[in-house]
């Protein structure tokens, strides 16, 4: 999935261990594809640099010393406009992950995993993809069944009446976690079908790309995220 022959992958670190950084940066740029373009290791220093650089991929840390990388993450994705965040901690800390995705975050990595772990996240998000565990699936979709509980009606209602039964088929398919081919092969339809159908829903729901159509599906019951068995050989959510 590196992007061999095409500009890489521009990414940005923000980690306050200036070894780990190296270590980081080592890790990255041995994969072709994939380039580092700036460091950071405070806030001054990331929102400073995030503008300048203009990266497309994030790697925050979140714990910069005494600072806590989400109370700027809004500021970061403001300066940066077209990158997606990718967190990477070593604190399992479920609510501070929960606040990472609500705050714009697209995935987080325990710096407990295997290196190619974090290189295939890395690629994945640059595809419009979010990277989810099993775990973080299950409670985000806890948090939103909750609050879909908690309305009374669904304002969105009159966009998803207008969606066909197969359009219905591959928003089905996309909040499993299945990219564009294999939604083709359930449904025994095209890849260039299966884009149209995508254009056409992400059209009338007015959402960016399948990453806010996952979550749009498990928000107003149009989806469910991956089961555990699902999800151990996928851990990606397309966007």
């Amino acid at each position: 999935m590196s992007q061999i022959g095409t500009n890489p992958i521009r990414i940005m670190l923000i980690e306050d261990h200036a070894v780990v950084r190296a270590g980081l940066r080592m890790l990255i740029e041995s994969h072709p594809g994939l380039a580092v373009v700036g460091e950071a290791g405070t806030r001054s220093e990331a929102l400073s640099l995030a503008g300048g650089v203009q990266p497309e991929i994030i790697i925050l840390d979140l714990v910069l010393g005494e600072e806590n990388a989400l109370d700027f993450l809004p500021e970061l994705l403001a300066a940066a406009r077209q990158a997606r965040v990718l967190l990477l901690t070593g604190v399992l800390d479920i609510d501070a992950h929960r606040r990472a995705f609500h705050l714009g975050a697209s995935g987080v990595v325990l710096k407990e995993k295997a290196a190619e772990v974090l290189i295939k996240a890395i690629e994945k998000i640059h595809a419009g993809e979010a990277w989810l565990d099993r775990t973080m699936a299950a409670i985000l979709l806890g948090d939103i069944s909750h609050r879909r509980q908690c309305e009374q009606a669904d304002p969105e209602a009159p966009k998803i009446a207008t969606l066909t039964q197969r359009e219905r088929e591959v928003i089905t398919l996309v909040a499993q976690g299945l990219n564009r081919k294999q939604i083709a092969g359930k449904l025994f339809i095209s890849e260039a079908t299966v884009r149209n159908h995508l254009t056409s829903i992400l059209d009338k729901l007015e959402l960016s790309d399948r990453f806010e159509l996952a979550m749009y599906a498990y928000r107003h019951g149009l989806g469910r995220p991956p089961s555990p068995d699902e999800t151990d050989s996928q851990k990606t959510l397309p966007s």
